[in-house]
């Protein structure tokens, strides 16, 4: 997935109301920008942090910047649009880059399922299975190289697991596919310290059927692109 237009960089003042956020631009003005971001983005809102952002002249937008990237001091990158995974999941799925699911030619995104949910992606090949995937964005990062999820409560998320486990029960495949929109990370686990339901719903998941994957990004002011898969953690 590439950026549409070149990213500027600056500095983040203040990320706040979730969605907005102030940056100083390098040539020194200050302009507010889009936080495309609904989560806590712990370790990821820092005051003095290096972001990109995407300008826009789109005059139905209010907003004349999306703020895309952090840069961090040791080279490493991270992606903060929660809406970037799913774009990179479908670009991968539709070239057969997801080994779990290669052998799967048909991608229909945003279809529904469930209690008046869509799932994220439905695949569908002759003489397989349907398999149905969900995808979630990855950036927290607490320790070591560890990826964790999620960085804040997330019901929505504990709901998906339930669905899918369902979507298992009727004869089909369910997998939850976890996007890492980090370049510093190289496994998963979750975080019960942050959501012990979405824990325990990812425990009775994986009991039930469900499967979880991992895979990482290569991130530069180009854009974000699918890249390796990473261990997750699961119930023993």
């Amino acid at each position: 997935m590439r950026f549409q237009t070149p990213l500027v960089p600056g500095r983040l003042i203040r990320r706040y109301n979730r969605f907005l956020s102030d940056i100083r631009l390098d040539s020194g003005e200050v302009v507010k920008a889009h936080c495309p971001n609904p989560g806590a983005m712990l370790g990821l809102k820092d005051e003095g942090l290096k972001v990109w952002l995407e300008p826009n002249d789109d005059p139905k937008k209010k907003l004349k910047y999306g703020w895309r990237l952090v840069e961090f001091e040791n080279g490493h990158w991270a992606g903060i649009d929660t809406s970037v995974p799913n774009r990179v999941v479908k670009e991968a799925l539709e070239a057969g880059q997801v080994a779990e699911v290669a052998a799967y030619k048909t991608v229909r995104p945003e279809v529904k399922y469930g209690t008046n949910s869509r799932v994220d992606f439905l695949l569908t090949q002759d003489g397989l299975p349907d398999a149905y995937v969900e995808v979630k964005n990855v950036h927290l990062l607490r320790e070591n190289d560890w990826a964790e999820f999620p960085d804040s409560v997330t019901a929505r998320g504990a709901k998906h697991l339930a669905e899918l486990s369902e979507m298992v029960a009727a004869g089909h495949r369910a997998i939850m596919l976890y996007l890492v929109q980090r370049t510093d990370c190289g496994r998963l686990k979750m975080a019960p310290d942050l959501d012990p339901k979405y824990a325990q719903a990812f425990a009775k998941a994986h009991t039930a059927g469900v499967e979880m994957i991992c895979y990482d990004t290569t991130i530069s002011t180009d854009g974000v692109q699918f890249a390796r898969p990473l261990p997750v953690v699961t119930p023993s």
